[in-house]
């Protein structure tokens, strides 16, 4: 049931009490609210190269439950740094190829970069594997994916509330970017986290309306059923992203040709008009979204790209931006140099293998060695971490 005082703010030219509608959506998605505490634990820390170090960390999220995370940081740990959250796209994980490859960029950039497990991916997964996709199988009832959405949003949520309590951060410079389903939760995440100073969704960074991409989606979990309970707000993107503008920039980038998420049906006339609508909304342009496109990309984590890292730099002031900036990497060579293991699917030229990601001589780093603990100790605690045990706790609520 909407409250009357959302329903009144839906009649209401404008937005003019956006904190009433943050809690309505939190409400809708079982955010919780307040936030529980962050209770960051450190499980220990790697080198990854000489001046960049790995934390193995896990911090609270929704119903106690636990999200286990590599923070890359530079070693000098006495300075107040920018921070920037990767949100993974279906089937990515802080093992994938390009959160490796952002946590590295960024970290030399200067900036402290949390990567994490999506629930149901990594050790979040009940049997400790990879690209699942087991938040995509449909659980009913509705309700469970409403839960879900807000477990998605939530998670993003207390990276922020962490990374504000790391000594090496400056709280009023946190950014997120995300890929693929990681550029819609950062949608939804940016209009409510008013502690997010900038937003980046990529590959998919776009809202559309009734029966669109995403109230069509197959993956009902974690897309269709939480987009279409926000249908109370109207028009949706306009008012999530007015909601953004509130607090954050935002960069909206995609490739031209992006055939996965529909990009070639959401061209340049469609975000002119979803952008006018949303300036319209919130009577100005502060800060409302701009957009880009990379002509004839697919399907990538564009955040590794020139155009959004460099957005990045401009929005967060990274210390070391010019000792990086200068160079570029093809990431299928990259990969097949490093033995990087990539999705077979999205591994192509057009799609993520096409990649031209900034920097040059990124480190892989294996994938045990992105264990927040050995997977031994992780059995013991595993209820703590993985998406069945959250359904669990999801249906004694």
């Amino acid at each position: 049931m909407i409250g009357t005082i959302v329903l009144a703010l839906l009649m209401a030219a404008g937005i003019s009490d956006p904190d009433a509608l943050r809690r309505e959506i939190r409400h809708t998605l079982h955010v919780p609210d307040p936030l529980p505490p962050a209770a960051g634990h450190l499980y220990g820390s790697f080198d990854v190269e000489p001046g960049i170090v790995a934390d193995r960390v896990s911090y609270s999220t929704q119903l106690g439950m636990r999200v286990p995370s590599i923070v890359y940081h530079p070693k000098d740990m006495s300075v107040k740094r920018p921070a920037v959250i990767i949100i993974n796209g279906h089937g990515g994980d802080k093992y994938s190829w390009y959160s490796v490859y952002a946590g590295v960029l960024f970290a030399r950039a200067g900036a402290v970069v949390l990567t994490y497990d999506p629930v149901g991916e990594g050790e979040r997964n009940s049997q400790h594997k990879n690209g699942t996709r087991a938040h995509d199988r449909y659980v009913p009832p509705d309700e469970n994916g409403r839960w879900m959405g807000g477990l998605m949003m939530t998670d993003v949520m207390q990276a922020v509330s962490y990374l504000r309590e790391r000594p090496d951060v400056d709280a009023n410079r946190i950014a997120a970017t995300g890929y693929s389903m990681g550029s819609f939760v950062l949608s939804m995440a940016c209009a409510v986290e008013s502690r997010l100073r900038a937003c980046a969704p990529v590959g998919g960074g776009y809202l559309d309306g009734p029966g669109g991409y995403w109230d069509s989606s197959t993956k009902k979990m974690c897309q269709a059923i939480p987009y279409q309970s926000l249908a109370f707000l109207g028009d949706r993107p306009a008012v999530l992203f007015a909601l953004s503008a509130q607090h954050a920039s935002m960069l909206i980038h995609n490739g031209s040709t992006d055939d996965v998420v529909s990009i070639e049906n959401h061209g340049p006339d469609f975000f002119r008009d979803m952008r006018e609508r949303t300036v319209k909304l919130m009577g100005g342009d502060k800060n409302v979204f701009t957009y880009s496109f990379t002509p004839d990309g697919g399907h990538r984590p564009y955040f590794v790209t020139r155009p959004v890292a460099a957005w990045l730099n401009e929005q967060l002031h990274f210390p070391t931006w010019k000792a990086v900036s200068g160079d570029e990497t093809h990431i299928s060579e990259w990969a097949e140099r490093n033995k990087a293991p990539m999705d077979k699917l999205y591994a192509t030229e057009h799609r993520e293998g096409g990649t031209m990601a900034v920097g040059k001589d990124i480190p892989w780093i294996d994938h045990d060695k992105l264990n927040v603990m050995p997977e031994e100790a992780w059995r013991a605690v595993k209820d703590e971490f993985v998406m069945e045990a959250w359904f669990e706790r999801v249906g004694h609520r």
